[in-house]
């Protein structure tokens, strides 16, 4: 929120002025950019009930006047640190690149909330020194994911160069 006229109205309130020359453009799209959150977050929002305009509910598809001030609940995720965990792996290979496992049925892929232990993202943290960043504290290495309740083989990246290789080839 760049702009002086928006405001936090409390912890998890935010007010935001639009602009009158934004007259026309889809309400999902301009607040997903005054917000910094992504177009598929803000729907989600805004089909929660979380956005609001005259003490009316605002639908994704609505198209912006100008002029309006419209109230946003959002409370942004608090980020989740992944933590070497000593669980043990099903490694099928390593190399200086990349290592692949056998994810078992019911293992989560990276800490979220809910889930902030006991993945396999904890668990290579404890085996691995060296995985890529490119995905944040909180998914390192990983290229792809599965399901919790899905079993089989990923191939998790030990630096930037493998993950782009490797994430242009799942492609």
């Amino acid at each position: 929120m760049d702009d002086d006229k928006n405001k936090r109205l409390s912890a998890d309130s935010f007010l935001i002025s639009v602009p009158e020359d934004c007259r026309g453009q889809r309400a999902d799209i301009y607040l997903a950019g005054a917000m910094g959150l992504s177009r598929s977050n803000m729907q989600k929002l805004m089909n929660s009930g979380f956005v609001r305009v005259d003490d009316k509910e605002l639908k994704q598809n609505y198209k912006l006047r100008g002029a309006e001030l419209i109230e946003i609940q959002y409370r942004p995720p608090e980020p989740v640190n992944a933590v070497a965990e000593n669980i043990p792996l099903d490694i099928i290979h390593e190399d200086s690149n990349m290592i692949v496992v056998s994810k078992a049925r019911g293992m989560v892929v990276h800490p979220a909330a809910g889930n902030t232990s006991g993945t396999l993202v904890n668990a290579l943290l404890y085996h691995c020194r060296d995985l890529s960043g490119i995905n944040g504290i909180a998914r390192p290495g990983i290229v792809h994911r599965l399901d919790k309740d899905t079993s089989g083989v990923m191939v998790v990246a030990k630096n930037d160069e493998a993950h782009i290789d490797l994430a242009a080839q799942i492609q």
